[in-house]
Order: C-alpha cells, then sequence, then structure tokens
C-alpha cells in the first residue's frame, strides 16, 4: 500500500476538517480500545498492536489540537484545536485509570516476543502504574479531575502568552542604532511615532542595537512583563496540583515523579546537575563579566555591575570592538530565503535526503510545505532512486495569535505501513535579514523535524518520531547547531546582496565573538532550570515563597546579571507548562551533543559515513532504544562530560 501525507483542507473549510479528523480519530481509537477489553485477542502480540494503534489514533488528535491550537489564524479554530486536545487527554487518562483495561495486559505474558514488542509491553504497564491505576477509586476519580484541570491550565498559560504582545511607542529619532531594514519596515505613523512590539522581530534587534538607554529598558521591561499578572495564579495553580498528583500515585514530589521516566532517574539528581553545571561555569562566567564590565564602565565610570537592560547591547559592542563582528553586518548575509533554501540543501546533503516543495492548501499563506524523500544510490550506478518518507510544513514568520517561541509539532506520528510521519516547524523569525543567532535557533528546530520524520518508519507509533527520554530529545537538534557555525557551510547560502558569501574570517570572528558569554549563557540556563525545579520542589514545603520571590532568589544564585526590579519573567517562561520541572534538560542534552559531535570530522562536515551513521542508529531508530544506549551504538562508547567542559573551559 502506498501512503500519502493528510489532505488539507482550503482555508475556508477548516473547522469542518478539523471537527471531522477528530471524531474519526477518537471512533477508531475508542473501537479499538473496546476489541481489547472484550478480550476478543489473547495473544500479547496482537493485545499491544491494538493498544499502540489506539494510541496512534489518539495521538493524532491530541496532536492536531495542539498544532492548530496554536498556529491557526482563526481563533475558533484555535478554541476547537484546544478543546480537541483537551479531549484527548481526557481519554487517555481515562484509559490509563481503568482497572479493566490494565488487568488485561497485566495479564500478558513476555514470552515470545521479539525485543520491540515486550519494551512496549514493559513500558504499558509502567505507565499505567505512573497513572495511578492501582489507587482506590476516590483516588483515581481525583486523578482524572486534576489531569483535566492540568490540560485546561496549561492551554490557558499558553493562550496568555501568545496573546500577550506587548509594546512601547518611540519617536524615530530615539531608535539611532538600529538597523536599516528594521528601520524602513517600521515607519512611524500619523502621531509620528514607532511602534515596537516584543515579538522576537523587534525585542531582540532593539536591544542589541538601540542606542537610546531609555529605549532598551523600556523594551526589556515590556519583554519581561508579559503575562503578568495573569499567568502567576495559573502556574500556582498548576504546581500545586501536579504536587498533589505526585502524591497520589506515591512519590514525594512532581520532580521526582517527572524525573522517574528520563535519563536523569531520580528528582533529587536534578539539583546536583544544576549545581554541578553553574560550578563548571563559576569561571567562564567571572571572566565574561569582567570584560563585558570593563567595557561597560566606559560609559558609566560608576557602575558595580551590568544593568540586565544595557546587557545585549554591551555584549555587542564587545562583539565589534573586541572581535571585530558587527551583527548588522552580519545580518546583510541571511536573508531569510536564503537561509531557508540552504538549510534544506545542508541537510539534505548531510543526512541523504531530498525536499521537494508542494503546492496543497495549508493554514495560513505563509506556510511553505515539502515532501521528504530519502535518496539512495542505485546499485546499477544510474539514476538514484528514492522513497517518500513523509511532509514537512514550515511557518516561520510571526503574526497575530501565533505560538511565540520556536518549536516542532507534529501533525502525524508515522508508523510503517499505517502513515507516513508528517510535522511542523513553528518560528518567529523576520521576513527579510536575519540574526546569525536566529539562523542557529532554525537549524536546532529542524533538527527536531528531521528526527519527527526519519524515525516515523518503525512498527510501533510508541516509539515513533522524538519519542526518546525527554531530557534527550535536545541533543540532535544541539548537535546540528554546529552546521550553522562552520564558513565552509555557511558560504553555500549566506551571500549579501551583491551575491558575496560570507567571508571565512568573519565566520570564525563571529565564532571567537560567541564564545564570549558562554559561561554567562550556561549560568543563565541554570537559572532557569533552578527555578523550572524549585517551582516545583517547593510545593512539597508547607509555606511554599510566592513565585516571583523565588525567582529572584534564584536569580541572584546563579545567573550571571541581576533581578530587574518590578519585572516578573516566569510568567511568559512557556517551558513551565511543557518541561515542568524539568528544564534542565536543555544542559543535560548539551552535555551529550558535544560528546556527540566529537564524533564528526571538523574537516569535513559532510562525511557520509559518520553521518550516515548517525542518522541509522540515533535518529532513525526514535524510541526504540534507550537514549543512553543510541548514544553508545553511534560513540562505540557511553557518553561522557568531557568534550562539553572542554567547550565550556576554553
Amino acid at each position: 500500500m502506498t501512503l500519502a501525507p493528510l489532505t488539507l483542507p482550503a482555508r475556508e473549510d477548516w473547522t469542518d476538517w478539523l471537527r471531522a479528523r477528530v471524531e474519526e480519530e477518537v471512533g477508531l481509537a475508542e473501537a479499538l480500545v473496546a476489541v481489547i477489553k472484550d478480550e476478543t485477542p489473547t495473544e500479547a502480540r496482537e493485545v499491544l498492536a491494538l493498544w499502540d494503534r489506539a494510541g496512534g489514533h489518539l495521538s493524532n488528535v491530541g496532536a492536531a489540537g495542539s498544532l492548530f491550537g496554536n498556529v491557526h489564524p482563526d481563533d475558533a479554530v484555535r478554541r476547537l484545536g484546544d478543546e480537541a486536545e483537551a479531549r484527548a487527554e481526557r481519554i487517555e487518562t481515562a484509559w490509563s485509570l481503568d482497572r479493566e483495561l490494565y488487568d488485561v495486559f497485566a495479564g500478558l505474558s513476555a514470552d515470545g516476543l521479539d525485543p520491540q514488542a515486550a519494551r512496549l509491553l514493559a513500558q504499558v504497564l509502567r505507565d499505567f502504574r505512573r497513572a495511578g491505576v492501582d489507587r482506590d477509586e476516590a483516588t483515581r476519580a481525583r486523578i482524572a479531575e486534576i489531569r483535566e484541570r492540568l490540560t485546561e491550565l496549561d492551554q490557558e498559560f499558553s493562550r496568555v502568552i501568545r496573546s500577550d504582545v506587548r509594546t512601547i511607542r518611540v519617536a524615530p529619532e530615539r531608535l539611532a542604532g538600529m538597523p536599516a531594514d528594521w528601520l524602513a519596515a517600521h515607519p512611524a505613523d500619523e502621531d509620528g511615532l514607532v511602534t515596537v512590539t516584543t515579538d522576537y522581530p523587534d525585542a531582540v534587534p532593539t536591544r542589541m542595537f538601540a542606542h537610546d538607554r531609555d529605549v532598551r529598558h523600556d523594551m526589556t521591561v515590556a519583554f519581561l512583563q508579559r503575562g503578568w499578572p495573569d499567568s502567576e495564579p495559573l502556574l500556582t495553580e498548576m504546581f500545586a496540583l501536579r504536587h498533589e498528583l505526585a502524591v497520589a500515585v506515591g512519590h514525594d514530589d512532581w520532580p521526582s515523579l517527572d524525573a522517574e521516566v528520563k535519563m536523569i532517574g531520580t528528582g533529587a539528581a536534578i539539583p546536583e546537575f544544576i549545581d554541578r553545571i553553574a560550578d563548571a561555569a563559576e569561571e567562564p562566567m567571572r571572566r565574561d563579566l569582567g570584560v563585558l564590565l570593563e567595557r561597560y564602565r566606559r560609559d558609566h565610570p560608576d557602575a558595580t555591575e551590568v544593568a540586565p537592560y544595557d546587557a545585549a547591547y554591551y555584549t555587542e559592542l564587545v562583539r565589534q570592538e573586541r572581535y571585530a563582528v558587527d551583527s548588522q553586518r552580519v545580518r546583510t548575509y541571511f536573508d531569510f530565503a536564503k537561509v531557508r533554501a540552504g538549510l534544506l540543501e545542508v541537510t539534505g546533503r548531510l543526512f541523504g535526503l531530498r525536499y521537494v516543495a508542494v503546492d496543497a492548501p495549508s493554514w495560513h499563506e505563509e506556510v511553505a510545505t515539502y515532501d521528504v524523500h530519502r535518496v539512495a544510490e542505485s546499485s546499477d550506478g544510474g539514476e538514484p532512486a528514492d522513497t517518500l518518507l513523509g511532509r514537512i510544513h514550515l511557518d516561520l514568520h510571526p503574526r497575530e495569535g501565533k505560538y511565540k517561541h520556536a518549536a516542532q509539532f507534529t501533525l502525524t506520528e508515522g508508523v510503517r505501513g499505517r502513515s507516513l510521519p508528517e510535522g511542523v516547524l513553528v518560528c518567529n523569525f523576520a521576513r527579510g535579514l536575519m540574526e546569525h543567532d536566529h539562523v542557529v535557533t532554525l537549524f536546532h528546530e529542524f533538527g527536531h523535524l528531521l528526527h519527527h520524520v526519519l524515525a516515523g518508519h518503525g512498527d510501533w507509533a510508541e516509539f515513533a518520531g522524538v519519542a526518546t527520554e525527554w531530557d534527550f530529545v535536545e541533543a540532535p537538534s544541539q548537535m546540528l547547531e554546529e552546521w550553522a557555525w562552520r564558513a565552509e557551510v555557511l558560504q553555500t547560502f549566506a551571500t549579501d546582496a551583491a551575491g558575496e558569501p560570507i567571508p571565512a574570517d568573519l565566520v570564525a570572528a563571529m565564532r571567537e565573538a560567541d564564545d564570549f558569554g558562554k559561561g554567562i549563557d550556561a549560568r543563565t540556563q541554570m537559572f532557569y532550570a533552578a527555578m523550572s525545579y524549585w517551582f516545583h520542589r517547593d510545593r512539597a514545603e508547607a509555606n511554599p515563597p510566592a513565585l516571583t520571590d523565588r525567582m529572584v532568589e534564584l536569580q541572584g544564585r546563579y545567573a550571571a546579571l541581576p533581578y530587574l526590579e518590578g519585572t516578573h519573567m516566569f510568567a511568559s517562561f512557556g517551558h513551565l507548562g511543557g518541561y515542568s520541572s524539568g528544564y534542565y534538560t536543555y544542559m543535560w542534552s548539551l552535555v551529550i551533543a558535544k560528546d556527540m559531535f566529537s564524533a564528526f570530522d571538523a574537516e569535513d562536515l559532510f562525511a557520509p559515513g559518520v553521518a550516515a551513521r548517525y542518522r541509522d542508529s540515533v535518529l532513525v531508530p526514535g524510541g526504540a532504544k534507550d537514549a543512553a544506549d543510541l548514544v553508545a551504538d553511534f560513540l562505540g562508547r557511553p557518553y561522557s562530560f568531557d568534550a562539553y567542559a572542554a567547550w565550556l573551559a576554553d
């Protein structure tokens, strides 16, 4: 059977299409579970196959709901998406707490199952127990209530962040220092003022380039105040309910429950890891701060620390003066259209893929759609043959009501013989010239998309796509960032208006300049990680501190830059939803990413042997093995901290 991607509707038919998609997938899922409960199948593999298919259909409901609830331009469709996601969560909760259903699986024997099926059975039983299926009826009922409310809170938190776009209004002359193309795209209105928003294409360059200190201050405050005060009660309730849920299923706190199925293993290991990274970053941070403060004092002689609203601007000055890197010059080489085309060429060459643009309906005119093919050399030396692997959609520019960060969303999971994987990249980049940091982000997020598509051809939906432990999922994407830092890679697509490629010496200086500040960045990440952990761990205390108070204390302990009085950064920290207490995973993954990258030849990043081995050992299996085993398969040894520590200390 030849599989085909989904056919998405015309612009005016989205409501009907999404409703029909949800009803069809829910119906298929519930019918399959009914067969399991009727005990018609008796063989373990047959039961597992029915369960996996049911889970795949339900996953399609949640995936479509999450995606379109975050990206569709029509608010009615976004709300329909939120409802679909909540419905999928309710059904999943009901299944996970169904003692009759659990008893079917508990009665199965793993004898005679192949390793993948046995792994699936073990995970199914584990997940039932973690859900609380073995608790009494009243506790199970309360767990169901909690999980439904948590879904509502998470969705409302996301809505608050998406909708809270703040602005400052500035006289044009106060925007001196801003890039010429940015100024051209921001004319003064009839009042003679320019409106600057907290969306990334405005906020990032304003904080980096605007000479007017008050403008930088006002933008920084506006950016750090997004979501405040509306999200605080949502988060407070969310953290309390997660704690109650963890206790209900037999854990001391939420981080302990959450970490149990991650590489890190235990909640108590999270602050230990945070402190290990913080200690390793202490000397690099102080070195970076010393350089930054020295430059800062040339303009502010009495300063004892760099004001947080000045940090990006003075970091840029250091990079210009110390490393001869002018970010405004760098931007001229990164036209968005060229970058997107270059990304596809680079990843296609690296992993043996071909992207074919598809003229197909989507939810917005700026979405670009591609079919992804795996290229295979023909055995007779003729033209290469290829296989359709899946479809990707690139939704890369900001608009009203859209998700405000950068992430990969699933549209469908892929399973051999059943469905092709489809994924969506959702970002908020400028439509013209891009900061190089955003180019790096694009490579990073595209790594998730590749992982989703390449790992969508196994036998089990449970292991499809980015299905590894949550504290490993960032590692492949972080490693792909390295290709956005190499001159020989960038020169294939990064050209200025005259068509001249970016000079190799400029790229080398950019990398050296980027290394300045990595100690500051590492400590900032540990501040975020500590916040996500302690906001949850504190719920185990009788009188947990207020969120702002705890944030200020943790910023003082871990972060390089001081707290900006009166701001509430946590209120728009969206990772408190999906990552919950596990934001440490970004740095945990980076440790592994640095180690994996050490296997590549720095002189030939496109060497086909190592790239193919990495693709097939780490990406293609999805969740079919533990992440530590995937990495060991690729490296030929267990991963280590050494490559990361050497990079940080350099």
